[in-house]
């Protein structure tokens, strides 16, 4: 493993970009904790004194998730964080980016569908700032795309230094004798088929149909909502396509990372998002706005999915790692490795 390096200027530049853009989150869900309306207008479901306890514990874990973004940043930056067991840094990151990445790519469509003037559906923008002020949206969201582009870029910088010799060369060069190779195409098949359920289904949501909608949701629909349905559209292709090209070993002369990539980014999404939505769906304390048994088996599915593939890369890199333990050392490796 190579030995830690010291943190440089731009990785704690990237270091206090991701800690800075917590805070303003932290503060707005510590203060509506405490008790504060601030950015919540009056009218708002949020002030109904009836969802104060899960508003409590739903503030109470976001506090929790995101200051977990604060420990992974140092975490990645600082020398002990590089004696930290690969799953336990890989998790918590794997799931950082599940429910960045939507956010990330999401908020800036939703502001240039707005700005083009397409919006469509039965609701309205004024239906979201009866809910929140329309300045929280863009303090939170514009925190969580930073949060995602400095966390993402130090994940990348720490991997390539501590398993950079896992993911690089190009598809060819996996070896053709894997053991697993027959479990990570079962697999990959399976996730491929399962995720048809949920593409399929956001895609209806996405293109205007309200088949499977619980009545509280289809009423509330908004060009927001057509355009993080499309955006669950194109996570579930993403996912299907890196863990098929990777089980079947199929584009040779593409990098090995660009699969990887698409696998992680979008598995961590349909799971992450999945599991979120079904929380948030099953502690409503209002009947009328529960999700369908169609919204929660796709959300399911959905996570279902991503855990499959998950899996199937935890395989994937263990048994890379075996193999480069295996590998003979070459005398030029011998004379870099520090003693």
């Amino acid at each position: 493993m190579t030995q830690p390096h010291a943190t440089t200027a731009p990785r704690r530049a990237l270091r206090a970009v991701a800690i800075l853009a917590c805070l303003p989150y932290i503060g707005l869900k510590v203060a509506w904790i405490a008790g504060s309306y601030l950015g919540i207008p009056e009218g708002s479901d949020l002030r109904d004194p009836g969802e104060r306890p899960v508003m409590l514990a739903f503030n109470g874990l976001s506090v929790l998730m995101d200051t977990a973004v604060v420990v992974l940043a140092l975490l990645l930056t600082r020398p002990w964080g590089r004696r930290v067991p690969a799953w336990l840094l890989a998790l918590p990151v794997w799931c950082a980016c599940g429910l960045l990445a939507p956010i990330m790519t999401g908020f800036p469509a939703q502001l240039i569908v707005a700005a083009l003037g397409h919006g469509t559906g039965a609701g309205t923008a004024a239906d979201d700032s009866r809910f929140l002020a329309d300045w929280v949206f863009g303090l939170v969201y514009g925190g969580f795309i930073l949060q995602g582009l400095a966390l993402g870029a130090l994940f990348v910088l720490y991997a390539r230094e501590r398993w950079g010799h896992l993911w690089r060369g190009r598809i060819a060069d996996l070896p053709a004798d894997s053991p697993t190779r027959g479990a990570q195409r079962l697999t990959a098949v399976v996730a491929t088929v399962l995720a048809v359920l949920p593409a399929a289904t956001h895609a209806l949501w996405a293109a205007g149909s309200t088949a499977g909608l619980s009545a509280a949701r289809a009423a509330e629909r908004t060009s927001d909502f057509y355009v993080l349905e499309a955006m669950y559209v194109v996570f579930a292709l993403v996912t299907a396509a890196g863990a098929l090209t990777l089980a079947f070993r199929s584009g040779h002369r593409l990098r090995l990372g660009v699969p990887l990539g698409l696998a992680w980014i979008g598995s961590g999404a349909l799971a992450c998002w999945g599991g979120w939505l079904m929380l948030t769906g099953l502690t409503s304390g209002d009947g009328a706005k529960a999700p369908s048994a169609v919204m929660n088996m796709t959300y399911a599915v959905q996570m279902i999915v991503g855990l499959l593939v998950l899996t199937a890369g935890a395989y994937f890199f263990g048994e890379r790692g075996a193999q480069a333990s295996e590998a003979p050392v070459s005398p030029r490796t011998l004379e870099l490795r520090p003693l």
